[in-house]
């Protein structure tokens, strides 16, 4: 017979204190030297710790958090409408953020606002108690550089459309002179390839008009030339024109915006919305919105199309994050959603530029 081997002998309660200790000891090492803050709140989102990337990253010692309300690191109007944000969740059990992370804005002590990703974890201890912990990394860096590469485009695409204006339009518009010249010199001699030539004539002419309608797409909105509605009217037009579809601009006043930063923005939001319902979506129909309403501009764009794909088709996924980071440049935000009975809505919804007096 095989003799049994002995029984491992059962810790004790030192060495089960001690294993404790030093797991305990892990978890705070990494906590603490890790690159990103890390905050963790109670069920009443009081702040019961923060590591020193949080300190770093916020400006504040962690004994100025520990026991403060975490709506201290949030600027106006999030630090007034989180806690109800919580409770809600504690109530119903939706989640709007847990789970999943997000592109917020935090406050510094100093009173700055700056661009942050929001993770944030739920856990239930063993005593039934709630915490949630918070991981936030700094996009300072990340949102300087996509402004940079936005303003470099913006430059590009303004001077390709200079280019396209000042020289292939003057180059169109001459040819198409000379061809009505001589159009109408063999119809004076009673050739029959004048009727040809009328024909050419008037292709060189739409196509003056395509390029002088892209080289305007492609420039920024100037406010003293009419501004933004006056870009949308032309966008609606040259859809239409382009594209053989329904499209166009309504509003119900005039909305003017002494901003040209802000109405370029809009601008090249509503024509990559544009784009993207008559290229993606195949709408027959697309409606162009503009409205001032409580302090914010709110740009809608409305199709009748195959609406939102599970599956987006190459090349959608980089227009809709521009859109979406164009709207988070002006501090405003992007929405895309399905419209009943088919179709995509997108909107755009901005604080209004101060009126000049």
């Amino acid at each position: 017979m095989k003799s049994s081997s002995p029984a491992e002998p059962e810790p004790s309660i030192a060495q089960l204190q001690a294993a404790l200790q030093a797991s305990e000891q892990i978890s705070s090492a990494i906590v603490e030297t890790a690159v990103n803050a890390i905050v963790t709140i109670d069920s009443s989102c009081v702040i019961e710790s923060a590591n020193t990337a949080t300190e770093r990253l916020f400006g504040y010692q962690s004994t100025e958090l520990i026991g403060r309300n975490i709506s201290i690191l949030m600027p106006q109007p999030y630090r007034d409408r989180h806690d109800a944000y919580v409770q809600n969740y504690l109530h119903t059990g939706v989640k709007r953020i847990i789970g999943i992370g997000r592109e917020v804005v935090g406050r510094r002590k100093d009173g700055s606002v700056f661009p942050i990703d929001l993770s944030v974890g739920e856990a239930v201890l063993p005593s039934g108690r709630r915490i949630f912990t918070g991981i936030i990394r700094d996009l300072t860096e990340r949102k300087a550089l996509e402004d940079k590469i936005l303003h470099i485009s913006e430059e590009e695409q303004a001077r390709i459309g200079q280019d396209i204006h000042d020289d292939l339009c003057q180059q169109l518009a001459a040819i198409g002179c000379l061809a009505k010249v001589a159009q109408k010199n063999l119809a004076k001699a009673g050739s029959p390839e004048a009727q040809n030539l009328a024909e050419i004539v008037q292709l060189i002419s739409r196509a003056n008009t395509r390029a002088r309608e892209t080289s305007r797409g492609l420039m920024p909105v100037v406010i003293d030339s009419g501004g933004l509605m006056s870009a949308l009217e032309e966008l609606a037009a040259g859809t239409s024109r382009a594209f053989e579809v329904d499209c166009d601009f309504r509003y119900d006043n005039p909305v003017q915006i002494n901003d040209n930063t802000v109405s370029v923005q809009l601008f090249r939001i509503a024509q990559e919305a544009v784009s993207n319902a008559v290229k993606h979506s195949q709408a027959r129909r697309v409606e162009i919105r503009l409205a001032r309403q409580n302090g914010s501009i709110v740009l809608t764009v409305r199709d009748n199309g195959i609406g939102i794909p599970d599956t987006p088709s190459k090349g959608t996924g980089m227009g809709l994050l521009t859109m979406s980071h164009r709207a988070q440049m002006m501090g405003g935000n992007l929405t895309l959603e399905p419209r009943t009975g088919g179709g995509t809505q997108v909107t755009c919804s901005v604080p209004a530029p101060p009126k000049k007096t």
